[in-house]
């Protein structure tokens, strides 16, 4: 694998700082980052396709009414703690 001369830096600092005791667990961390990473991007799609797809059948909520909402949200809110 090749590294650019920063990338070599980094990871020779990392190492001397005793954050991973070599470059295996170096490139280990980094992957499990990598799969941490397209693991929350792919859920974070998936949010989106589920939002549209409840939109095309749903439809949606004009500013208006959910102002008018959370109006209602906050007077029962207050009401409780009178």
């Amino acid at each position: 694998m090749i590294l650019s001369p920063e990338l070599k830096r980094l990871a020779a600092e990392a190492i001397a700082a005793g954050c991973y005791r070599d470059k295996a667990a170096l490139l280990v961390a980094g992957l499990d980052l990598v799969r941490r990473l397209e693991a929350e991007r792919a859920a974070f799609v998936a949010s989106l396709e589920a939002a549209e797809a409840d939109t095309e059948q749903n439809g949606t909520l004009s500013l208006d009414d959910i102002m008018v909402d959370v109006d209602r949200i906050i007077e029962a809110a207050e009401r409780q703690d009178a």
